[in-house]
Protein backbone atom coordinates (compact mmCIF):
# COMPACT_ATOMS: atom_id res chain seq x y z
CA UNK A 1 0.00 0.00 0.00
CA UNK A 2 1.48 3.52 -0.80
CA UNK A 3 1.79 6.00 1.87
CA UNK A 4 -0.85 8.92 1.84
CA UNK A 5 0.06 11.85 0.24
CA UNK A 6 1.95 14.87 3.24
CA UNK A 7 -0.38 17.53 2.59
CA UNK A 8 0.93 21.04 3.45
CA UNK A 9 -1.79 24.18 3.62
CA UNK A 10 -0.27 27.67 3.22
CA UNK A 11 -2.59 30.00 5.08
CA UNK A 12 -4.30 29.53 8.15
CA UNK A 13 -7.01 31.91 7.64
CA UNK A 14 -11.40 30.04 8.06
CA UNK A 15 -10.81 28.16 4.62
CA UNK A 16 -7.41 26.96 5.77
CA UNK A 17 -8.58 25.77 9.07
CA UNK A 18 -11.59 24.05 7.45
CA UNK A 19 -9.93 21.64 4.74
CA UNK A 20 -6.75 21.31 7.82
CA UNK A 21 -9.59 20.32 10.36
CA UNK A 22 -11.47 18.10 7.67
CA UNK A 23 -8.19 16.05 6.77
CA UNK A 24 -6.42 15.64 10.01
CA UNK A 25 -9.98 14.35 11.26
CA UNK A 26 -9.39 11.80 8.07
CA UNK A 27 -5.94 10.79 9.18
CA UNK A 28 -4.35 12.54 6.22
CA UNK A 29 -0.58 13.81 7.09
CA UNK A 30 -1.10 17.67 7.30
CA UNK A 31 0.22 20.95 8.62
CA UNK A 32 -1.37 24.34 8.42
CA UNK A 33 1.44 27.01 7.86
CA UNK A 34 1.02 30.12 8.48
CA UNK A 35 3.23 33.59 8.95
CA UNK A 36 1.04 34.46 11.92
CA UNK A 37 2.37 32.76 15.33
CA UNK A 38 0.50 33.30 17.07
CA UNK A 39 -2.34 31.78 15.53
CA UNK A 40 0.01 29.02 14.60
CA UNK A 41 1.10 28.63 18.23
CA UNK A 42 -2.57 29.15 19.31
CA UNK A 43 -3.03 25.88 16.60
CA UNK A 44 -0.27 23.96 17.97
CA UNK A 45 -1.85 24.10 21.61
CA UNK A 46 -5.18 23.78 21.14
CA UNK A 47 -6.16 21.94 17.65
CA UNK A 48 -9.05 23.53 15.61
CA UNK A 49 -12.31 23.55 16.87
CA UNK A 50 -14.57 22.91 13.84
CA UNK A 51 -18.37 23.83 14.05
CA UNK A 52 -20.12 22.05 11.60
CA UNK A 53 -23.99 23.58 11.40
CA UNK A 54 -24.89 22.72 14.96
CA UNK A 55 -22.08 20.27 15.94
CA UNK A 56 -18.53 21.58 17.70
CA UNK A 57 -15.70 19.41 17.72
CA UNK A 58 -11.56 19.81 18.46
CA UNK A 59 -9.33 18.30 16.44
CA UNK A 60 -5.85 18.39 16.93
CA UNK A 61 -3.71 19.66 13.49
CA UNK A 62 -0.48 20.35 12.93
CA UNK A 63 0.85 24.14 12.57
CA UNK A 64 3.79 25.85 11.62
CA UNK A 65 5.34 28.77 10.48
CA UNK A 66 7.27 28.15 6.99
CA UNK A 67 10.69 29.17 8.33
CA UNK A 68 10.78 26.15 10.94
CA UNK A 69 9.00 23.50 8.72
CA UNK A 70 11.27 21.18 6.91
CA UNK A 71 10.94 17.93 5.41
CA UNK A 72 8.67 18.05 1.53
CA UNK A 73 5.51 17.77 1.02
CA UNK A 74 3.54 15.90 -1.67
CA UNK A 75 0.99 18.78 -2.24
CA UNK A 76 0.45 22.10 -0.89
CA UNK A 77 -3.16 23.92 -0.89
CA UNK A 78 -2.86 27.99 -0.98
CA UNK A 79 -5.05 29.35 0.73
CA UNK A 80 -3.82 32.65 1.44
CA UNK A 81 -5.08 36.53 0.22
CA UNK A 82 -4.13 36.85 -3.93
CA UNK A 83 -1.68 39.29 -3.35
CA UNK A 84 0.08 37.02 -0.68
CA UNK A 85 0.51 34.24 -2.85
CA UNK A 86 4.24 35.07 -4.53
CA UNK A 87 5.37 35.10 -0.86
CA UNK A 88 3.50 32.86 0.59
CA UNK A 89 4.88 30.14 -2.41
CA UNK A 90 8.36 31.50 -1.65
CA UNK A 91 8.57 30.59 2.55
CA UNK A 92 7.77 27.13 1.54
CA UNK A 93 9.82 26.54 -1.19
CA UNK A 94 12.11 24.50 0.89
CA UNK A 95 9.84 22.18 1.25
CA UNK A 96 8.93 21.83 -2.32
CA UNK A 97 10.09 19.22 -5.39
CA UNK A 98 9.58 18.78 -8.71
CA UNK A 99 6.77 16.40 -8.36
CA UNK A 100 4.76 18.52 -5.88
CA UNK A 101 1.23 19.31 -6.82
CA UNK A 102 0.93 23.03 -5.87
CA UNK A 103 -3.34 23.74 -5.79
CA UNK A 104 -4.57 26.79 -5.55
CA UNK A 105 -8.57 27.12 -4.27
CA UNK A 106 -8.07 31.38 -4.08
CA UNK A 107 -10.56 33.45 -4.44
CA UNK A 108 -10.33 35.22 -7.97
CA UNK A 109 -8.55 35.07 -11.77
CA UNK A 110 -4.59 34.53 -12.40
CA UNK A 111 -3.86 32.32 -9.19
CA UNK A 112 -1.86 29.38 -11.12
CA UNK A 113 -0.24 32.07 -13.25
CA UNK A 114 1.43 33.80 -10.08
CA UNK A 115 2.13 30.30 -8.55
CA UNK A 116 3.93 28.99 -11.73
CA UNK A 117 6.05 31.96 -11.85
CA UNK A 118 7.04 31.44 -7.96
CA UNK A 119 7.36 27.66 -8.86
CA UNK A 120 8.00 26.86 -11.82
CA UNK A 121 8.81 23.06 -11.28
CA UNK A 122 5.91 21.90 -9.42
CA UNK A 123 2.83 20.64 -10.67
CA UNK A 124 0.83 23.70 -10.77
CA UNK A 125 -3.31 22.87 -10.50
CA UNK A 126 -6.03 25.46 -10.25
CA UNK A 127 -9.91 25.30 -8.55
CA UNK A 128 -12.80 26.47 -6.88
CA UNK A 129 -14.78 25.51 -4.00
CA UNK A 130 -18.02 26.44 -2.68
CA UNK A 131 -17.62 25.46 1.15
CA UNK A 132 -18.64 28.60 3.33
CA UNK A 133 -15.85 29.21 6.15
CA UNK A 134 -16.08 32.14 9.05
CA UNK A 135 -13.00 31.74 11.46
CA UNK A 136 -15.02 32.63 15.06
CA UNK A 137 -11.44 33.10 16.74
CA UNK A 138 -7.40 32.22 15.92
CA UNK A 139 -8.00 28.53 16.49
CA UNK A 140 -11.32 27.92 15.19
CA UNK A 141 -14.08 28.13 12.29
CA UNK A 142 -17.64 27.52 11.86
CA UNK A 143 -19.17 25.93 8.34
CA UNK A 144 -22.53 25.01 7.30
CA UNK A 145 -24.31 23.34 4.76
CA UNK A 146 -22.55 21.92 1.92
CA UNK A 147 -19.71 22.27 -0.54
CA UNK A 148 -17.99 20.61 -3.57
CA UNK A 149 -14.34 20.71 -4.27
CA UNK A 150 -13.26 21.10 -8.30
CA UNK A 151 -9.62 21.66 -9.54
CA UNK A 152 -6.89 20.32 -12.47
CA UNK A 153 -3.77 20.96 -13.67
CA UNK A 154 -3.19 24.27 -14.92
CA UNK A 155 -1.12 22.87 -17.98
CA UNK A 156 -4.36 21.08 -18.68
CA UNK A 157 -2.69 17.63 -18.18
CA UNK A 158 -3.82 14.40 -16.40
CA UNK A 159 -1.03 13.98 -13.78
CA UNK A 160 -1.44 11.00 -10.99
CA UNK A 161 -1.02 13.27 -8.23
CA UNK A 162 -4.45 15.16 -9.02
CA UNK A 163 -6.01 11.95 -8.38
CA UNK A 164 -4.08 11.18 -5.49
CA UNK A 165 -5.37 14.66 -4.08
CA UNK A 166 -8.65 14.18 -4.96
CA UNK A 167 -9.14 11.15 -3.14
CA UNK A 168 -7.57 12.48 -0.10
CA UNK A 169 -10.13 15.69 -0.39
CA UNK A 170 -12.84 13.04 -0.80
CA UNK A 171 -11.77 11.17 2.09
CA UNK A 172 -12.20 13.99 3.88
CA UNK A 173 -15.86 14.69 3.12
CA UNK A 174 -14.92 17.61 1.09
CA UNK A 175 -16.98 16.77 -2.02
CA UNK A 176 -13.98 16.89 -4.30
CA UNK A 177 -13.88 16.12 -7.90
CA UNK A 178 -11.53 16.95 -10.90
CA UNK A 179 -13.05 18.80 -13.38
CA UNK A 180 -11.23 19.57 -17.07
CA UNK A 181 -13.35 22.54 -17.38
CA UNK A 182 -12.31 23.64 -14.16
CA UNK A 183 -11.83 27.58 -15.64
CA UNK A 184 -15.37 27.81 -16.21
CA UNK A 185 -16.10 26.86 -12.80
CA UNK A 186 -13.35 29.47 -11.11
CA UNK A 187 -15.15 32.03 -13.38
CA UNK A 188 -19.23 31.62 -12.09
CA UNK A 189 -17.41 31.41 -8.84
CA UNK A 190 -15.63 35.00 -9.71
CA UNK A 191 -18.82 36.14 -10.84
CA UNK A 192 -20.51 34.81 -7.95
CA UNK A 193 -18.21 36.98 -5.92
CA UNK A 194 -17.89 39.97 -7.70
CA UNK A 195 -21.82 39.96 -6.91
CA UNK A 196 -21.76 39.10 -3.25
CA UNK A 197 -18.70 40.48 -1.53
CA UNK A 198 -18.11 44.32 -1.97
CA UNK A 199 -21.57 44.52 -1.86
CA UNK A 200 -21.49 43.23 1.82
CA UNK A 201 -17.89 45.07 2.76
CA UNK A 202 -19.37 48.62 1.45
CA UNK A 203 -22.35 48.33 3.06
CA UNK A 204 -20.70 46.44 6.06
CA UNK A 205 -23.61 44.15 5.91
CA UNK A 206 -23.98 39.91 6.53
CA UNK A 207 -25.43 38.02 3.26
CA UNK A 208 -28.90 37.83 4.87
CA UNK A 209 -28.83 42.19 5.11
CA UNK A 210 -28.31 42.87 2.08
CA UNK A 211 -30.80 40.43 0.24
CA UNK A 212 -32.99 42.02 3.09
CA UNK A 213 -33.11 44.97 0.94
CA UNK A 214 -34.81 44.79 -2.56
CA UNK A 215 -31.69 46.78 -4.04
CA UNK A 216 -29.67 44.16 -2.83
CA UNK A 217 -30.68 41.54 -5.04
CA UNK A 218 -30.95 43.93 -7.77
CA UNK A 219 -27.45 45.24 -7.86
CA UNK A 220 -26.00 41.62 -7.50
CA UNK A 221 -28.62 40.71 -10.74
CA UNK A 222 -27.03 43.66 -12.60
CA UNK A 223 -23.20 42.79 -11.46
CA UNK A 224 -24.07 39.39 -12.88
CA UNK A 225 -25.24 40.42 -16.22
CA UNK A 226 -21.94 41.97 -16.58
CA UNK A 227 -19.82 39.13 -15.60
CA UNK A 228 -21.83 37.07 -17.92
CA UNK A 229 -21.27 39.56 -21.15
CA UNK A 230 -17.04 39.59 -20.12
CA UNK A 231 -17.38 35.67 -19.51
CA UNK A 232 -18.96 35.11 -23.02
CA UNK A 233 -16.67 37.60 -24.71
CA UNK A 234 -13.92 35.64 -23.26
CA UNK A 235 -15.35 32.47 -24.45
CA UNK A 236 -15.86 31.17 -21.44
CA UNK A 237 -19.42 29.19 -21.31
CA UNK A 238 -20.55 29.97 -17.78
CA UNK A 239 -24.11 28.53 -17.04
CA UNK A 240 -25.84 31.51 -15.84
CA UNK A 241 -28.54 30.13 -14.26
CA UNK A 242 -26.62 28.43 -11.91
CA UNK A 243 -24.53 31.40 -10.67
CA UNK A 244 -27.69 32.98 -10.02
CA UNK A 245 -29.40 30.31 -8.94
CA UNK A 246 -25.89 30.14 -6.47
CA UNK A 247 -26.42 33.46 -5.82
CA UNK A 248 -30.67 33.36 -4.39
CA UNK A 249 -29.65 29.78 -2.67
CA UNK A 250 -26.69 31.84 -0.65
CA UNK A 251 -29.51 34.83 0.50
CA UNK A 252 -31.70 31.89 1.37
CA UNK A 253 -29.38 29.51 3.48
CA UNK A 254 -25.87 31.84 4.09
CA UNK A 255 -27.79 34.65 5.89
CA UNK A 256 -25.55 35.04 8.59
CA UNK A 257 -22.56 34.64 6.71
CA UNK A 258 -20.34 37.78 6.45
CA UNK A 259 -18.48 37.54 3.03
CA UNK A 260 -14.22 37.97 2.89
CA UNK A 261 -14.30 41.17 1.75
CA UNK A 262 -16.29 42.42 4.80
CA UNK A 263 -14.36 40.65 7.13
CA UNK A 264 -11.43 42.40 5.80
CA UNK A 265 -12.81 45.49 6.20
CA UNK A 266 -13.94 44.89 9.65
CA UNK A 267 -10.61 43.47 10.70
CA UNK A 268 -8.50 46.78 8.33
CA UNK A 269 -7.20 44.13 6.38
CA UNK A 270 -6.72 45.05 1.92
CA UNK A 271 -8.91 43.41 0.68
CA UNK A 272 -9.18 40.93 -2.75
CA UNK A 273 -11.17 43.81 -5.17
CA UNK A 274 -8.46 43.30 -7.59
CA UNK A 275 -8.39 39.72 -8.02
CA UNK A 276 -12.50 39.80 -8.17
CA UNK A 277 -13.77 42.67 -9.18
CA UNK A 278 -10.89 44.12 -10.99
CA UNK A 279 -9.89 40.88 -12.64
CA UNK A 280 -13.35 41.19 -14.94
CA UNK A 281 -12.80 44.93 -15.22
CA UNK A 282 -9.12 44.18 -17.12
CA UNK A 283 -10.68 41.39 -18.92
CA UNK A 284 -13.73 43.48 -20.01
CA UNK A 285 -11.18 46.08 -21.14
CA UNK A 286 -8.91 43.83 -23.25
CA UNK A 287 -12.40 42.78 -24.87
CA UNK A 288 -13.90 46.14 -25.00
CA UNK A 289 -16.89 46.05 -22.73
CA UNK A 290 -18.03 48.27 -20.54
CA UNK A 291 -18.50 47.07 -17.33
CA UNK A 292 -19.71 50.35 -15.19
CA UNK A 293 -21.19 48.61 -12.18
CA UNK A 294 -18.51 46.34 -11.67
CA UNK A 295 -15.89 48.94 -12.45
CA UNK A 296 -17.62 51.57 -9.74
CA UNK A 297 -17.27 48.80 -7.25
CA UNK A 298 -13.49 48.53 -7.85
CA UNK A 299 -12.90 52.09 -7.38
CA UNK A 300 -14.80 52.57 -4.29
CA UNK A 301 -12.97 49.53 -2.58
CA UNK A 302 -9.65 51.13 -3.81
CA UNK A 303 -10.21 54.15 -2.40
CA UNK A 304 -10.94 52.27 1.18
CA UNK A 305 -7.77 50.05 0.81
CA UNK A 306 -5.62 53.06 -0.06
CA UNK A 307 -5.83 53.72 3.16
CA UNK A 308 -4.51 50.73 4.89
CA UNK A 309 -1.41 50.79 2.67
Amino acid sequence: MSMPLTVGIVGAGAMGKLFGARLARAAVPVTLIDADRGVVETIQRHGVTLTEDDVTSRIPVAASHADQASGSLDAVLLFTKTYHATAAIASVRHLLSPGTCVLSLQNGLGNGERILAAAPDTCVAIGSTTWPADATGPASVRTHGFGEVRFWSLDGKDHPVLHELDALLSQAGLASRLDPNVKTAIWEKVIFNCAMNPVAALTNSTVGQVAACADGPALAQAIMAEGFAVARAAGLPVDEERVRATVTKAYREHTHHRPSMANDLAHQRRTEIDAINGALVDVARAHGIAVPVNETLTRLLRIVDSRRG
